[in-house]
């Protein structure tokens, strides 16, 4: 098991790879035939133990990405390594150095009890008989699955399923994770102790993720670095602030006064509304033109602040601004 600096060392190459990466699909319609292009000039490099979210709208071309980089798909053009081999005709070698999460899609025998499962991948993976005790165990432990490791996958609810198809991913150590929609459908508690898990196992282990979701607290709880694409090209490369920058997306602050203020007017922030006669108020800012310390000292000049509270961009609307802006 690789240890986390060993993982995230300065001089390793990148984890994944590509330059000028393309999928073409054919369509046909009626008696006629197009070409339907899914991914489109894609260069991107990502670096190992980074945590980056891949994400855009639907149609965008993400799980086109993932089957390429995984040796599913052959490209129409470009090139492309994963954990420096060639997806395609190393596959095999490549199963051994990626983990997949699916959402909506199951690696675990639906039969059989999620200990069974768990010893079946350790064979597949062909690790030691001790390596396999420890992995489970610490897995077992962190992922919290002590409870129904006897129990058969089709048995378990979807918060238990999702966290043993986890453990599924990571038993052999992949040094990259792909996690394509890992919290759909699960309730708030489960999204978190989820969530906590990845960051843990990426703090110990150096593990790279890259993560595609329609979840934005995914992203924003799990990720560094944002790769955004549009109708299959890459339209950013940045973190999550950089990219609400680009569209001069506004932070919220929240506060709570201690007297009732009806017209609370603070000079660089838009207000958006007023609750409890004037107590509480949402007032949007751009953080680029000003900070939050500023909006606080305004706000203290007309009443005492009891509490406060930021609220980020939606990103989900920084999508859509970007997206429209291209149009």
């Amino acid at each position: 098991m690789r240890s986390a600096p060993e993982a995230i060392g300065a001089g390793n190459d990148p984890i994944i790879h590509s330059r000028g990466l393309g999928r073409d699909f054919t369509v046909r319609e009626g008696l006629r035939r197009r070409t339907v292009v899914a991914v489109d000039d894609l260069s991107i490099s990502v670096a190992a133990g980074e945590a980056v979210g891949y994400i855009g709208a639907n149609g965008a071309g993400k799980s086109t990405t993932i089957k390429m980089l995984t040796g599913i798909l052959v490209p129409t053009r470009g090139e492309v390594t994963t954990c420096g081999l060639r997806p395609v005709p190393d596959r095999r070698r490549l199963a051994r150095e990626v983990g997949v999460v699916f959402g909506q899609r199951t690696q675990l025998w639906w039969d059989l009890p999620v200990r069974e499962s768990l010893r079946i991948l350790a064979a597949i993976h062909s690790l030691s008989p001790a390596a396999e005790r420890d992995r489970t165990d610490e897995l077992v432990e962190r992922l919290e699955l002590e409870e129904f490791l006897g129990t058969p996958v089709r048995q378990l609810s979807l918060g238990q399923r999702m966290r043993a198809e986890v453990a599924a991913a990571l038993l052999h150590s992949p040094r990259l994770v792909i996690l394509d929609e890992p919290t759909i459908g699960l309730d708030v508690l489960s999204k978190q102790r989820l969530r906590e898990f990845l960051v843990a196992e990426r703090r110990s282990h150096g593990t790279t993720l890259l993560l595609t979701t329609h979840d934005m607290g995914d992203v924003e709880r799990l990720c560094d670095r944002i790769l955004l694409v549009d109708r299959g090209s890459l339209v950013f490369d940045g973190t999550l602030a950089g990219l609400s920058a680009t569209v001069g997306a506004e932070r919220v602050m929240v506060v709570d006064l201690a007297e009732p203020v009806p017209d609370l007017t603070v000079p660089g922030t838009r207000h958006v509304d007023s609750e409890g006669g004037g107590l509480r108020h949402r007032l949007a800012f751009d953080p680029g033109a000003t900070t939050a310390a500023r909006v606080l000292t305004e706000v203290s000049r007309h009443a005492e602040v009891l509490d406060l509270a930021i609220e980020e961009p939606d990103v989900e609307d920084v999508v859509r601004r970007v997206y429209a802006s291209r149009r």
